[in-house]
């Protein structure tokens, strides 16, 4: 038992890919705060917007894409669920062809549900990294998707 512990310790190589290494490292965060958020029936994908919607308040459709860094199809794609929930909703702002999304009073209340359970899996990453390792990584991650912004 001692040796798979250490075993899953071991570091794991790093890939001559920037693009591979980043999205092992996503699909590894991810599992962990879904781990944590599955208690609420949440996916951390889910809660992301909840917390984008709760920061933002009511947002264009094109905005809240932007923060995100998401095309508009997947946009759609997720939130879809979080509308059927009743957790989030649309309205059309001034142009018809414009959607304005915010939380509704359950999405809220959803959102609050789940904080202690996101809070449980930042802290954990945080304790990992440690405090200044994990303000890089922040700070480096911005500028990573920045990279990917138009001009």
């Amino acid at each position: 038992m001692r040796e798979k512990a250490v075993e899953s310790r071991t570091p794991l190589p790093l890939l001559p890919c920037t693009c591979a290494n980043l999205r092992r490292a996503a699909r590894a965060v991810t599992r962990l705060y879904n781990r944590e958020l599955q208690h609420d029936g949440i996916e951390v994908t889910q809660f992301t917007l909840l917390m984008a919607l709760n920061l933002t308040g009511e947002i264009p459709q094109g905005e809240l894409g932007k923060l995100l860094a998401l095309d508009s199809t997947s946009l759609t794609r997720m939130l879809a669920p979080l509308k059927k929930r009743g957790w989030v909703q649309a309205k059309e702002g001034g142009d018809r062809r414009l959607r304005i999304f915010g939380l509704t009073p359950a999405g809220r209340a959803k959102f609050e549900q789940s904080l202690p359970h996101w809070k449980r899996a930042q802290d954990r990453v945080q304790k990992a990294l440690g405090e200044k390792t994990m303000a890089r990584l922040s700070g480096s991650l911005m500028e990573v998707t920045r990279l990917s912004l138009p001009a």
